[in-house]
């Protein structure tokens, strides 16, 4: 009889049968408040009515449109309404399907338009599971071992984590640019490095937040020594942490953005942007998939475009991110298990550590599991998977966030 893989573990026994708003529903019509978005990916919830007409209509019409043959509309728009929304200069699109794929496809553009062959990125960041993504990848071993030799040319610098080493902002932040000096004086040399590789918040590395001066200092080395700054805004984008883009928050602009997951309400799409004179240093034939920019999904992220915007998500997942962080605070307040509340908008981590201050992955675990027991889905991360993550739909509401913190409380007090 053939079966799913037994390597691919469940975070939840929950059968989905049908989705609505932030609620998923089982086979037995049981309803469970959804606080994982797929892994942060239906920003508009669970079958947003307009995202269901929009991916319904071009389904009728047209389902692929292999767009390295053929150019079809809702590309088309969806490439003008992205104007809009991008940072400042980036106006050059390629498409792609997953997360991994974008983090390639920025990979060899900078390789490409720089004749480098390094690329630092930070420790505790997560680019994806495809050979060159995991290889840039430092969030948790189990992303890159096993198959070995990884890609090289991957240099790891530190990035500011102050739970982790139990610093304040300022030491991090100091920490971790002085090592990324000591790695030009002692690893890759500013001549030979093509990008910083980077994510606005580590997302599987644990919900941490960067800051502006640690971003600032990115920014000032990579334009002194004509480096191109990429942000990974897989996970932060599309309104995640309470601004359109996640690095909003430090006031700094990339040279290359990578987006995926809330780009289209649970649609397979993702992209990079870049500016023009940047783009056009890709080798010719060096773009391109079979997949990329399927008509149904662009469809469907423009749907989702339409819905941030004319339903203020942004500004709601700004509001309830406060209440949610506010609330998990109270609950943290409570128990000494949970040492941490950390993050942005509506991507916010619990860290879990036990009596000596080591990372407690099995207390979180446990948490998480009761959690779903009494009808809330949440998902763990962190290098011990010692952090519970809250990624609700940005559709959310307070009425949802408020429940959603009562299952918590009793879930943690159960555990603890």
């Amino acid at each position: 009889m053939v079966q799913l893989s037994e390597t691919l573990k469940q975070a939840t026994g929950v059968l989905a049968a049908r989705g609505e708003g932030v609620y998923l529903f089982d086979e037995d019509d049981r309803r469970y408040l959804d606080f994982t978005a797929g892994i942060g990916v239906t920003s508009t919830g669970h079958c947003h009515p307009r995202v269901v007409e929009a991916a319904q209509r071009q389904v009728a019409t047209l389902i692929h449109g292999q767009y390295t043959t053929v150019m079809h509309r809702p590309l088309l728009d969806l490439v003008d309404r992205l104007g809009d929304v991008l940072p400042a200069g980036l106006d050059r699109m390629f498409f792609a399907n997953s997360g991994s794929e974008a983090v390639e496809a920025a990979l060899r553009l900078v390789r490409q338009a720089t004749g480098r062959p390094n690329v630092v990125v930070f420790h505790g960041g997560f680019h994806g599971r495809t050979v060159g993504a995991a290889s840039l990848t430092t969030s948790a071993t189990k992303v890159r071992s096993g198959f070995s030799p990884l890609m090289g040319g991957v240099v790891v610098a530190p990035f500011p984590n102050l739970a982790h080493y139990g610093w304040s902002e300022e030491e991090a932040t100091d920490f971790a640019l002085r090592e990324l000096d000591y790695v030009f004086q002692t690893v890759t040399l500013p001549q030979d490095t093509a990008a910083f590789l980077v994510e606005p918040v580590l997302g599987e590395g644990g919900y941490v937040p960067g800051n502006a001066r640690f971003f600032a200092g990115l920014r000032e080395r990579a334009d002194r020594h004509g480096i191109h700054l990429v942000l990974d805004e897989v996970q932060t984008g599309w309104g995640r942490t309470g601004t359109f883009w996640g690095a909003e928050h430090f006031d700094v602009s990339p040279d290359v953005l990578i987006t995926a997951k809330g780009l289209a309400s649970g649609f397979p799409l993702s992209a990079i942007a870049a500016p023009a004179e940047l783009m056009d240093k890709a080798w010719p034939g060096s773009q391109g998939g079979t997949y990329g920019a399927n008509a149904v999904a662009c469809a469907a992220a423009l749907a989702t475009l339409e819905v941030i915007t004319d339903e203020g998500l942004v500004q709601n997942s700004a509001e309830r991110g406060v209440e949610l962080r506010r609330a998990l605070e109270e609950v943290a307040g409570r128990h000494t298990a949970v040492t941490d509340v950390r993050g942005l908008g509506l991507m916010l981590g619990n860290e879990f550590r036990d009596g000596d201050g080591h990372p407690d992955g099995a207390t979180a675990a446990r948490a998480q599991q009761e959690a779903a027991r009494r009808g809330l889905l949440l998902l763990t991360c962190g290098p011990w998977g010692e952090v519970v993550r809250f990624i609700p739909a940005l559709v959310v509401s307070y009425e949802q966030v408020a429940e959603a913190a009562g299952i918590w409380a009793d879930a943690v007090a159960a555990v603890s």
